[in-house]
């Protein structure tokens, strides 16, 4: 069912062959960690009674990767750790750069996540903690995105980019957009170059740092229009040196947070 895009993996991060979408299924039905309703409304956890609490859920989202990124390059960048799941991400039929891996326990996730931001390849990738709703939801708009394709085109490929829907054609727009996954040695001439079809305001340039003074990946640029950052989205998802650049809608506010984080 998730072909490349996903893989349900037995102990130590080893494909034992069964088919995948059936072997993720006899897992959360089996795994106290994947304790779900089979009701109408999807994935949903059980209520626990009598004060017992499960768990955390063992998972954590990885964002960043390679566009050619595959489960196995995902088992190698954790190394050494006991992975049940790996799930790439797909948005409109296209992998999205996101992916989550679930462990075989908590402490599993405490190594996984100190992995974050070591590369894979010429890209780092960042590791950081979600829910256990997250992975499900994610699982569930996978089963809805192929059942769709299934039931409407009866197996031809999906409609052309130019005709799906976008979550960000939905966003409201001001003059800034924020800019993620940058290299961490990116300067403004670098962000100039990139928007060069474009008309920003070269001192409204702000690439964020942590408090220490290292650079987080992210940078708020400021378009002399609100029309003219609309046509700049063109660029999400292009490449600055090795790393493909996401584009986000922003707004002033945002941006000034980030500039006063990078000064303290």
């Amino acid at each position: 069912m998730y072909g490349s895009r996903g893989a349900m993996l037995g102990s130590g991060g080893v494909s034992d062959g069964y088919e995948v979408g059936s072997k993720r299924q006899r897992m959360m039905e089996s795994n106290p960690y994947f304790a779900v309703s089979s009701g109408p409304s999807g994935f949903q956890p059980y209520s626990y009674g009598g004060g017992f609490q499960p768990p955390a859920f063992p998972v954590v989202r990885l964002r960043g990767l390679p566009f050619n990124c595959t489960d196995i390059d995902i088992i190698k960048f954790f190394a050494g750790l006991d992975i049940v799941d790996v799930l790439l991400v797909n948005k409109n039929g296209r992998f999205s750069g996101e992916a989550f891996v679930v462990f075989a326990g908590s402490m599993q996730v405490e190594f996984a996540l100190q992995r974050d931001r070591q590369n894979m390849g010429r890209r780092y990738v960042e590791v950081f903690r979600c829910k256990r709703q997250d992975y499900y939801n994610a699982v569930a708009a996978e089963v809805n995105y192929e059942g769709i394709y299934d039931t409407d085109y009866h197996g031809s490929p999906p409609p052309p980019k130019a005709k799906r829907f976008s979550d960000k054609d939905q966003l409201e727009y001001t003059e800034i957009l924020k800019m993620r996954g940058l290299p961490f040695s990116v300067k403004k001439p670098e962000i100039i170059e990139f928007f060069k079809e474009f008309k920003l305001v070269e001192e409204r340039i702000h690439i964020a740092c942590r408090p220490d003074g290292k650079a987080t990946g992210e940078a708020y640029v400021e378009f002399v229009s609100v029309e003219e950052a609309k046509r700049a989205m063109s660029k999400d998802k292009m490449t600055i040196g090795s790393r493909y650049v996401e584009l986000f809608p922003s707004t002033p506010d945002e941006a000034r947070r980030a500039e006063s984080r990078s000064r303290q």
